[in-house]
């Protein structure tokens, strides 16, 4: 990471926000303080947690939160979270740091999200007997704790005093290595998306561009993804109103968006948009970040990126606002994706052709576009509460943290 940081700016990130860490923790936090410690790998995991973390600091009032983040790509954007009270990156996980940091924070009780298994930390974590909750977790039968070499791993899984996992399928698999604490109590996700759709903002410039047309918006875009959707949308630039929020804002990245479009179409950025000029406006890209999950407040269909790369982006935040959905091929290891395909109110593409004849079908019928969004809607209502079933549950402990002595 030291090597990658010389050329990476993510890499820089990573390292110097871990410069003189632990002393800074031990500077800045008081333990005379109730503490609960919540972890995220990255953004998405954060937001994963976010519906746990808000609702336990209205439960309980007396608490203080540490948050921490494996990732630049969450802390950066998070690390002046209102909710939290101690953000800091995660220190590198080797005994020596283990005990450090447990010793400079000594919480009452240790939240995962999701797939955190950082083994040093958790084995002192279940040293110490505190209570580590896994929430949103979700486990695939290839995963090194199920193999006949997965010893060490199902040893850290042991220090968990309680599995909140999405489906099933992961608490057939704790169970075949002998853990039995375990609640489906679904993805937090859904009463995330959910309450985003409750307070979305009011975007007037927005309003104004779509003009209550047809509008697709396209939400983290890779380049695979904008290839296709510019092919289409320069060949029939009358059928609706674009926005392309792409994954990558840097003006690089931008410029080749733009000029990929045909040169009699007329783009703008949002950041250079008002309520006059966006009228004459064929294309919208938006090149800041914070906006998309408010966005789909004003789409018809969604188009979400990342399908033609390692794995799709966000869907719920889509279909909360009763949207029909279209994404690249590698979303299987998505269990919303994969439900939404299943009950027909999302298309899969492999290619352009698949993407032209799956949007002029929705385009084509108003009543369709409408049958599809409301599937969509019906689908995340249904699968909120998973927030409140874990803190409900009576496995859960924040009583005095234990001393414990090194």
């Amino acid at each position: 990471m030291k090597f990658a940081a010389l050329f990476n700016s993510k890499a820089k990130l990573w390292v110097d926000g871990r410069k003189g860490l632990l002393k800074r923790i031990k500077q800045e936090v008081n333990l005379n303080e109730q503490l609960a410690w919540f972890h995220c790998a990255s953004l998405g995991e954060f937001e994963q947690g976010r519906p746990v973390i808000e609702e336990f600091k209205e439960r309980y009032k007396d608490f203080k939160i540490v948050l921490t983040f494996f990732s630049p790509s969450g802390y950066e954007i998070r690390k002046n979270y209102e909710y939290a009270d101690y953000i800091y990156y995660l220190p590198l996980d080797t005994p020596q740091n283990a005990k450090q940091f447990l010793n400079a924070i000594n919480p009452s009780s240790v939240f995962f999200v999701k797939y955190e298994f950082w083994p040093f930390l958790i084995r002192e974590i279940g040293k110490r007997e505190i209570p580590l909750y896994l929430i949103s977790g979700i486990f695939r039968k290839d995963q090194r704790f199920f193999k006949w070499y997965g010893s060490q791993g199902r040893k850290t899984l042991k220090s968990f005093k309680h599995f909140f996992v999405q489906n099933t399928e992961s608490k057939e698999l704790l169970e075949s290595i002998n853990l039995d604490s375990i609640t489906i109590s679904g993805d937090t996700r859904f009463d995330r998306v959910f309450s985003i759709a409750q307070n979305a903002k009011k975007i007037p410039v927005i309003e104004k561009y779509i003009n209550g047309k047809t509008t697709l918006v396209a939400g983290s875009t890779w380049k695979p993804d904008e290839e296709i959707l510019i092919h289409y949308f320069n060949e029939n630039p009358a059928k609706f109103k674009l926005i392309i929020a792409p994954h990558e804002i840097h003006s690089e990245n931008i410029n080749r968006i733009i000029n990929s479009f045909n040169s009699d179409l007329t783009i703008l950025l949002f950041s250079e948009s008002n309520e006059n000029n966006v009228l004459d406006a064929d294309v919208l890209i938006i090149n800041c970040i914070g906006l998309l999950s408010s966005l789909y407040k004003y789409a018809s269909i969604a188009y979400i990126g990342g399908g033609f790369g390692k794995g799709i982006h966000n869907t719920l935040e889509a279909a909360t606002f009763g949207l029909p959905i279209i994404f690249g091929p590698n979303y299987l290891k998505f269990q919303e994706a994969v439900d939404l395909v299943n009950q027909q109110s999302a298309y899969s593409i492999t290619s352009f052709v698949e993407f032209e004849q799956n949007l002029n079908t929705l385009l084509e019928s108003n009543t369709l576009l409408k049958q599809k969004g409301e599937l969509s809607a019906k689908y995340v209502n249904q699968k909120c509460g998973a927030t409140n079933s874990i803190l409900n549950s009576t496995d859960i402990d924040f009583s005095e943290p234990k001393s414990f002595k090194n």
